[in-house]
């Protein structure tokens, strides 16, 4: 089984740069299930309703989320389908869920959401004593276990990796748009990457305009962000994974 999962989807350009470059690749990597993570799909912030359903169109199986969840309030209109999950580390009773578990080639495949607390300006519980809460939970329901963490500290990323190394099939870092040198196998069997990178602007800071991003640090003035322009990158990272074992036996990165 190969399991791809797609960097944080920077704006509408970024959007189409995944529905033309997610319905080929699935097919030449013979691609089974993926994962995208969707929260910055809507202007660099934030998802609606139409980019949600552009995103899953061209071949996503589940769109996860970050600290600009809530970033865009028609949220709250398709928060609670299927194939959406936001943090599972949000407080309790806020809408949504943090994991799903779907059906790939007769595998049942548990999807986590996570968010980082590291210099990540959102509130949140542990996300290393609420994750090992759930694989003690989902083990018995599910044959591979995937974890998008959405966090900004890489530390705080390797970290929960070697934590969930052995208990689930991979965990990947989300957020920080600029992807890492690291894929491997943990020791213990884990797939593992501290960040996938981002499908958006190339010719960017993490897909915002670079004179926009440069003002706001040179002058410390509130410039207001805005999306940069011109040719998008498509980033990812495919879990190559042993239907026998359900264990990762290849790590690769993608960037096109």
């Amino acid at each position: 089984m190969r399991i791809l999962a797609v960097g944080d989807i920077v704006g509408e350009s970024g959007v189409q740069k995944l529905k033309v470059t997610l319905p080929k690749l699935k097919k030449e990597e013979q691609i089974d299930f993926v994962i995208t993570n969707g929260e910055n799909a809507a202007g660099g912030m934030g998802i609606t309703e139409k980019n949600y359903k552009d995103i899953l169109s061209c071949g996503t199986d589940v769109v996860t989320m970050g600290n600009h969840t809530w970033a865009k309030k028609e949220i709250f209109n398709f928060i609670n389908d299927t194939k959406i999950i936001r943090p599972a580390n949000y407080t309790k009773g806020v809408p949504g869920k943090g994991y799903v578990i779907l059906k790939s080639k007769d595998k049942n495949i548990a999807v986590i959401n996570l968010i980082g607390r590291v210099d990540v300006n959102v509130l949140s519980e542990n996300p290393f004593r609420l994750a090992n809460e759930l694989v003690e939970e989902l083990k018995e329901k599910s044959d591979l276990i995937i974890i998008d963490f959405h966090a900004e500290a890489t530390a705080e990323k390797i970290a929960l990796g070697h934590f969930l190394d052995g208990k689930v099939t991979a965990v990947f870092g989300t957020h920080t748009h600029v992807q890492t040198a690291d894929a491997k196998i943990l020791p213990n069997g884990t797939g593992f990457i501290t960040d996938i990178g981002m499908t958006g602007p190339e010719n960017s800071v993490i897909g915002m305009d670079v004179s926009a991003s440069i003002k706001r640090l040179e002058t410390t003035l509130p410039e207001k962000y805005k999306l940069a322009e011109g040719n998008c990158i498509f980033n990812g990272v495919i879990f190559e994974i042993d239907d026998e074992t359900n264990k990762v036996i290849k790590v690769r990165t993608l960037q096109c």
